[in-house]
């Protein structure tokens, strides 16, 4: 059985197009997984819908705190997410 891993010790990064990857392919449970072990998770190079899906999926499984930051009215849909 594999150990798990302390959360707080690493950081993620990760791009538009990994995340495409991620959340067509259902893998969207381990990526929040993933990323809950993190301490701190940067998503670039991503479309406002993608930031969007990354607001709307922390959101509807943890009770955190998000912090997106856009720079356009493109990232409209990724603020109202918050």
């Amino acid at each position: 059985m594999p150990e798990e891993v302390p959360s707080g010790d690493y950081g993620l990064i990760i791009s538009g197009y990994s995340l495409a990857y991620a959340l067509e392919g259902n893998l969207e449970l381990e990526l929040l997984r993933t990323a809950s072990m993190c301490k701190g998770v940067i998503c670039c190079r991503m479309t406002p819908f993608q930031k969007a899906q990354v607001v709307e999926l922390v959101k509807r499984y943890k009770k955190v705190v998000t912090l997106a930051i856009g720079d356009g009215a493109n990232d409209v849909s990724m603020i109202k997410g918050m």
